[in-house]
């Protein structure tokens, strides 16, 4: 049913682990390319090894290129882009696929809900810890677990697991490489699709995945994504989360979200952008 495009890098135990979830708890059949990156702790044999379609480079090209090479080899209408380091609970499919059927266009991007260890502080996350790695990871009672942590749905879809149109993911050209190896990245594709017309950007409160957090990025050199961001696009990125996206803001009404009044606190906030980007 979708094409779900799933980086690498060296985190063989979680690739094992979420592609088991998918095949253990999806209510479809779905596509899986996985993309490779390095793959010198086993993780390139396996996948061979296993018949798991897959792209591969002999060494870390970040996240940006590798998930575009991934889903250049998408077959499905629907692309679902997905950390390495996640647990896909049962029925997360098949709540975006209901979510999917209430769509008034092939314009819109989707996000499932992660289910985190440790709380950031961020307002679209279930904070519930069930293991902060493989080796101490409780699937049994997470799955046993999971019905009573859905929640309602929210404004401003931007992590992954994210859904979108395969049409709509090659319109705006995937992610970005200039922002390689990918901090910010998300942000920036959301920001494409919202500069192409899209205004339905829809966190989906029973499509529920566990999140181990950081186990890919929290060992690569990032990149200055904020900045880049603001470079690019004029504006900060909690100022495009905050008055376009809404994000994090419960869904009362209709999902598609205006676009914003010009009123002070965003003229403010977009004079502040100004003067940052100015100042380097």
């Amino acid at each position: 049913m979708f094409s779900i495009i799933i980086p690498t890098w060296n985190n063989l135990p979680y690739l094992k682990l979420v592609i088991e979830s998918l095949s253990r708890n999806s209510a479809h059949t779905h596509q899986i390319v996985v993309h490779v990156n390095d793959g010198s702790d086993g993780t390139l044999a396996w996948v061979r090894e296993q018949g798991v379609e897959h792209t591969a480079s002999p060494e870390n090209i970040g996240i940006c290129h590798a998930v575009n090479l991934a889903a250049a080899r998408a077959s499905q209408d629907y692309v679902v882009y997905m950390n390495d380091d996640m647990y896909c609970c049962p029925g997360w499919d098949a709540a975006l696929a209901r979510r999917i059927a209430q769509m008034p266009s092939d314009c819109f991007l989707l996000s499932g809900t992660m289910i985190e260890p440790v709380d950031t502080g961020n307002p679209c996350v279930v904070v519930r810890d069930f293991g902060r790695d493989v080796a101490q990871f409780r699937e049994a009672e997470l799955v046993a677990g999971a019905p009573s942590l859905v929640r309602a749905d929210w404004r401003g879809a931007t992590w992954p697991p994210t859904l979108v149109h395969r049409d709509w993911w090659n319109r705006v050209g995937g992610y970005s490489s200039e922002l390689s190896p990918g901090m910010s990245s998300d942000n920036d594709f959301s920001m494409k699709l919202w500069d192409a017309g899209c205004r339905l950007f829809l966190g989906v409160g029973d499509s529920l995945v566990y999140h181990f957090q950081q186990k890919s990025t929290g060992k690569v050199v990032k990149n200055d994504g904020r900045r880049q961001f603001l470079n690019k696009w004029g504006m900060t990125q909690a100022t495009f989360d905050r008055f376009y996206l809404r994000r994090g803001q419960p869904v009362d009404g209709a999902a598609t979200v205006a676009d914003p009044q010009p009123g002070w606190r965003l003229r403010r906030a977009l004079l502040k952008s100004k003067v940052k980007r100015a100042l380097g």
